[in-house]
């Protein structure tokens, strides 16, 4: 018989986070997270997201064994941004097994409906500000950096319990050796100077003054986006105080025009590169590895590639493509992958093909009326 239990303790808030490697034996792809890292994320007292929203985590359990787990999630300030009823659902892992998927998104729905929630929507963790989707192309790869993996079979258990496609999204990958070429160096020094910019990297000496530019940045740039919702200062602050450790700032950029910000990309090194060795996911054995690793890691990801609505179009964002490629190139990374983008955000997928990138992996969005 599979048993609900409802995630109340600390203890059981550690069993819900350490069962994901239960799904992930023997699977050469899999990036164990960092315990530390996923407490920080569910902790609702000092994570700002929950200060707006509510969650309840559960895991199945059948025979004394976790076998699947799932998190319910309301995002009030998704309500309000987008005036509807919409509900979420996340954190999802679970054995192979029909019976034991619809018992969890069964019991989120009932959750959602509780709360007077219309539409149940995932997989987001807890947001689509941090990691979301569900891979459905591209499983013999492990993720990059913030981006989630899972096995093979779960995309037939959402279409087994009727959940159906609302979004897809592309990862791209970008090789130095097809975008560096003569000719796209050619259009990007054309772009800078016939369209008079100018792309810098960040000033760490004025880190305050450079998160308030991103901040206006980020929450402009994103609004036509499905499904974005702005973050607050405190979401936004917690969320930069996470990266700055790993961030690598050659890898940032800012586009200006007349010397005001139009732009801005962020990339990090693979972290996972150097985690995937870390199996039990404990800080301490890791510090070595992230100390020496990431000096010697080849992927990077770009997290954020955004251009302020009124200057789009002019080719602001191919510019921080080849600029970022350069300069993982002299760091000796030789690939990249520019994720997530939607499905219908036409110009950066666009901007994407434009530096010659391959769309090698797609993450889906599942959503049904509760």
């Amino acid at each position: 018989m599979i048993e609900i239990v409802p995630v109340r303790t600390e203890k059981e808030k550690l069993q819900f986070i350490k069962s994901q490697w239960n799904f992930y034996k023997n699977d050469p792809y899999f990036v164990p997270p960092l315990i530390m890292d996923r407490k920080k994320l569910l902790d609702q007292k000092k994570n700002p997201f929950y200060k707006h929203s509510e969650m309840q985590l559960w895991y199945a359990r059948e025979n004394g064994a976790i076998v699947g787990r799932i998190g319910a999630i309301v995002n009030q300030n998704h309500n309000k941004v987008h005036n509807d009823k919409t509900g979420f659902f996340g954190f999802f892992e679970c054995a192979n097994r029909q019976d034991v998927a619809n018992t969890l998104l069964d019991t989120a729905k009932k959750w959602l409906q509780e709360r007077g929630r219309d539409i149940m929507r995932g997989p987001v963790n807890p947001s689509l500000n941090d990691e979301c989707g569900m891979l459905i192309e591209g499983f013999d790869d492990s993720p990059r950096v913030l981006m989630t993996y899972n096995p093979r079979y779960y995309p037939t258990l959402m279409d087994g319990y009727g959940l159906k496609k609302i979004r897809d999204m592309y990862a791209w990958k970008i090789s130095r050796d097809t975008v560096l070429t003569p000719k796209l160096e050619r259009v990007a020094k054309l772009l800078e100077e016939r369209g008079k910019v100018k792309i810098r990297t960040i000033n760490m000496k004025d880190i305050k003054g450079e998160l308030a530019r991103v901040k206006k940045i980020y929450n402009k740039a994103w609004v036509p986006t499905w499904g974005f919702v702005p973050m607050t200062d405190e979401e936004f602050d917690f969320i930069a105080a996470d990266l700055k450790s790993i961030v690598n700032p050659k890898y940032v950029f800012f586009a200006e025009i007349n010397g005001e910000p139009v732009g801005f990309s962020l990339t990090l090194p693979d972290l996972n590169e150097v985690l995937k060795t870390n199996k039990g996911g404990h800080l301490l054995p890791a510090i070595p590895k992230l100390l020496f690793g990431l000096k010697k890691v080849s992927w990077s990801r770009i997290v954020i590639l955004g251009v302020l609505p009124e200057y789009q179009h002019r080719g602001i964002d191919g510019l921080m493509y080849y600029h970022t490629a350069v300069e993982c190139g002299k760091c000796g990374i030789t690939r990249g992958e520019a994720s997530w983008v939607l499905e219908d955000n036409v110009p950066m997928n666009r901007a994407a093909e434009m530096m010659n990138a391959e769309r090698y992996k797609t993450y889906r969005i599942y959503e049904m009326p509760v």
